[in-house]
C-alpha cells in the first residue's frame, strides 16, 4: 500500500448532496401521499413526518462528524460487538411482530436492531478489506470476513427475520466481489451458500417461512393461506394498468384486500395508485441516488471510504430487489421495507445516517494523483 502521512489530507468545506436529496423528497412524499390516503386518521401519516425530522437530523449530525475515527480497529470493533449484543438482546426483550421477534418496544416507539448493524457490518468489512487488498485472493479473508457476516445472519435468521438476513448475505457478498474475489473462490462462496441454505432450511427455518419459499415456486397453489400476501400484491399492482386509478383511489388498500399497505408492500399500494408511469418515475428517483452513491464511492480517498460506498449501494439495492421482487411474485415474502419510503423510524434513520456517513467522507481529500489511488487499491 501507498503510504501517506495524515498530514496529505486536506478538509472541504461541508455541503450535502442535493442530487441525493432531491430525489429523497419525492420518494418520501409518494410514501407519505400512500400512507394518508389510504388511512383515514392519519397515524402513519403524522409519525412517519416525525421520523423524517429526525432522520433529516440524523444525516446532518453523521455528515459532520469526522468520520476517520471510524476506521479505528477497537472503534469498529466496539461498534461490532454492541451491535451483536442488541440483537441477542432481541430473543429476551423483543417483540413478537408476524411471527419475528425483530423489534424492542420502548412504549411510544420501538427499535430493529438488525437495522444499524447492516450499516456496521458494511463499516467493518470496509475496514477489514481496505487492510487487506494486496492479498486478498488468499481464502482465508472470505472466510474471516464471512464469519464476520455470518456471525449476524445466524442471529438474525434465528429470530426469525429472513429478510434481514438474506440482505446481510447480500452486503457481504458484494463486498466480496468488489474487494476482488478470484473465480475458482466466488464457485466455493456459491458452494457455502448452497450448503449454508441447505442447512437452514433443515434446522433454522419456520414452517411459514418455508411455505413462503415454496410459494416462490408455486405461487398459486395456497392463495388463500401463505400465498395470500403475494397474491393480493400482484392483484394491486396490476389493477394500476399504466396511470394509475388515482390518489385515494386504491380499492384493494382501501378495502383492506392489500395487508400492510404502509410498510412491506406500500409498493404495491403505490403502484395501485399512481400506475406503471409513477412506478418507471420512482425507480428512476432510486437510480439516480445509487448512482450518486457510486460516484462519491469512486471519488473515494481510501479504500475503505470506497469500499463502505459500495456497501452502502449493495445495502440500498439487495432492499429494493427483495421488496419488489416479492410484490411482483419474482421473490418469497420476506418483511423487507422500501427505503425511504415505507413506515417506520429505524430502517428510516438507519438510512439517512449511511448517507450523512457517504457525505462525511466526500469532506476529506487526499493529494495524490488518481493513478496512485487505482494502484493502491488493485494492489499494484
Amino acid at each position: 500500500m501507498i503510504a501517506i502521512e495524515e498530514s496529505s489530507k486536506t478538509r472541504r468545506k461541508w455541503y450535502p448532496d442535493f442530487y441525493i436529496i432531491g430525489a429523497l423528497l419525492p420518494i418520501m412524499g409518494a410514501g407519505l401521499i400512500t400512507m394518508k390516503s389510504f388511512v383515514g386518521n392519519g397515524n402513519f401519516f403524522g409519525r412517519q413526518m416525525m421520523w423524517i425530522c429526525v432522520a433529516f437530523i440524523a444525516m446532518y449530525i453523521a455528515s459532520r462528524v469526522d468520520f476517520r475515527f471510524l476506521k479505528r480497529t477497537p472503534v469498529i470493533v466496539t461498534l461490532y460487538g454492541l451491535s451483536i449484543l442488541s440483537l441477542f438482546s432481541l430473543f429476551v426483550f423483543g417483540s413478537i411482530t408476524n411471527g419475528a421477534k425483530s423489534w424492542i418496544d420502548f412504549g411510544p416507539f420501538s427499535i430493529q436492531p438488525s437495522d444499524p448493524a447492516k450499516i456496521i457490518l458494511i463499516l467493518l468489512l470496509a475496514k477489514y478489506f481496505s487492510r487487506r487488498h494486496m492479498d486478498i485472493a488468499n481464502i482465508r479473508h472470505i472466510i474471516v470476513s464471512g464469519a464476520y457476516a455470518g456471525i449476524v445472519f445466524v442471529i438474525v435468521a434465528l429470530l426469525p427475520d429472513f429478510g434481514s438476513a438474506i440482505t446481510i448475505f447480500f452486503i457481504w457478498f458484494g463486498m466480496v466481489l468488489f474487494s476482488g474475489i478470484s473465480k475458482k473462490h466466488l464457485a466455493l462462496v456459491f458452494i457455502m451458500g448452497a450448503v449454508i441454505f441447505a442447512g437452514a432450511w433443515q434446522f433454522g427455518f419456520k414452517d411459514y417461512q418455508k411455505k413462503r419459499i415454496l410459494n416462490f415456486i408455486t405461487p398459486s397453489a395456497d392463495i388463500r393461506g401463505s400465498g395470500y400476501n403475494a397474491r393480493q400484491a400482484m392483484i394491486t399492482i396490476g389493477s394500476g394498468q399504466v396511470f394509475g386509478r388515482g390518489i385515494g383511489y386504491g380499492t384493494q388498500s382501501r378495502l383492506q384486500f392489500l395487508p400492510e399497505y404502509q410498510t412491506d408492500f406500500i409498493f404495491a399500494a403505490f403502484a395501485e395508485e399512481w400506475g406503471f408511469v409513477g412506478v418507471i418515475i420512482l425507480i428512476g428517483l432510486f437510480s439516480l441516488i445509487i448512482a450518486r452513491i457510486l460516484y462519491s464511492a469512486s471519488k473515494g480517498e481510501t479504500n475503505f471510504e470506497i469500499l463502505f460506498g459500495m456497501g452502502l449501494a449493495i445495502f440500498f439495492v439487495s432492499h429494493l430487489i427483495i421488496n419488489i421482487g416479492m410484490n411482483i411474485g419474482l421473490m418469497p415474502v420476506t418483511g423487507i421495507p422500501v427505503p425511504f419510503m415505507s413506515y417506520g423510524g429505524s430502517h428510516l434513520v438507519t438510512e439517512f445516517v449511511g448517507l450523512g456517513l457517504l457525505m462525511s467522507m466526500r469532506r476529506y481529500s487526499r493529494a495524490t494523483h488518481k493513478d496512485r489511488i487505482n494502484n493502491e487499491f488493485l494492489g499494484y
